[in-house]
């Protein structure tokens, strides 16, 4: 199941976000404070968080920092009707967002923005599942050249093949 969590002071906002993603297989939490909203990210997993970037009580790069501590796999999108330079380049420096959306959007443009965000997390999770998967092959072809290792040094000749001066190989005691 897909988690998506949207940040807004502004109720009317996150209703309008919600008709956006209303057909979408995802289940969608809204907060208005952003307090709440990172109590929420100690609970439940997210594999994309939208926050505003202003709102009284704490600012979306701020929030997005901390979400980002708190579940850095998220991807993370901000929205704004105000997107100065200097914002945008400390969101994406610090908070490592993902895509800028802005005030008023484009419904097909948010859906898209949020349907390729939902297909980076998947790709991630499924990469870093991968990368697991290699590392405990690794390691079981290490224990394994180990425990090789151990037996050729306890029996030397085990790999041996003895054979006789017209080089048929040699079984057992044979020689």
């Amino acid at each position: 199941m897909i988690n998506i969590q949207l940040v807004d002071d502004d109720p009317a906002i996150l209703a309008a976000l919600k008709r956006v993603v209303h057909d979408e297989d995802w289940t969608v939490d809204t907060y208005t404070d952003p307090q709440e909203a990172l109590g929420a990210l100690s609970i439940k997993s997210y594999a994309v968080i939208v926050s505003d970037l202003h709102m009284p009580q704490l600012d979306g790069i701020t929030y997005l920092q901390f979400s980002k501590q708190l579940q850095p796999h998220a991807i993370r999108l901000l929205l704004s009707a105000h997107g100065d330079r200097d914002s945008l380049t400390k969101a994406i420096n610090q908070a490592g967002i993902y895509r800028f959306v802005s005030k008023p959007w484009d419904s097909y443009e948010l859906l898209s923005a949020l349907r390729t965000s939902v297909e980076l997390y998947q790709l991630q999770s499924e990469r870093r599942l991968l990368l697991d998967e290699l590392q405990q092959q690794k390691n079981i072809i290490a224990q394994h050249q180990n425990e090789w290792q151990q037996l050729h040094k306890k029996h030397p000749t085990l790999l041996e093949v003895l054979r006789d001066d017209d080089g048929n190989i040699l079984l057992g005691e044979e020689k």
